[in-house]
């Protein structure tokens, strides 16, 4: 019923930049938060970025300053860019989002989840 589709991943090298996409379609009535996690090999999930719908956001220390969080309320979708990547921001990344539908009222919904490589 409702899908969330990311886009955006890669091989990036240090120093450079990325913008992930996550959007999402269905029987949706409205949407609350939405946010971005990752996930290193061997590490557990860990919030990156989220932001309400009013627009308030808020960021893992490791990447504040260098990620912004948007999102475009017309289009279901949430963004992420990524600048100054480091090495150690090589993950799975996944969107989240917290939002209504008919038939299911509110529950978290999550992406498939889009790779990103930071190597030189």
């Amino acid at each position: 019923q409702v899908q969330l589709v990311e886009s955006g991943g890669g091989l990036v090298q240090p120093g450079g930049s990325l913008r992930l996409s996550c959007a999402a379609s269905g029987s949706i009535l409205s949407i609350n938060d939405m946010g971005w996690y990752r996930q290193a090999p061997g590490k557990q999930r860990e919030l990156v970025a989220r932001i309400t719908s009013g627009g308030s956001t808020n960021y893992a220390v490791s990447v504040k300053g260098r990620f912004t969080i948007s999102r475009d309320n017309a289009k279901n979708t949430v963004y992420l860019q990524m600048n100054s990547l480091k090495p150690e921001d090589t993950a799975v990344y996944y969107c989240n989002f917290y939002l209504r539908t008919i038939l299911s009222g509110s529950m978290n919904y999550w992406g498939q989840g889009t790779q990103v490589t930071v190597s030189s």
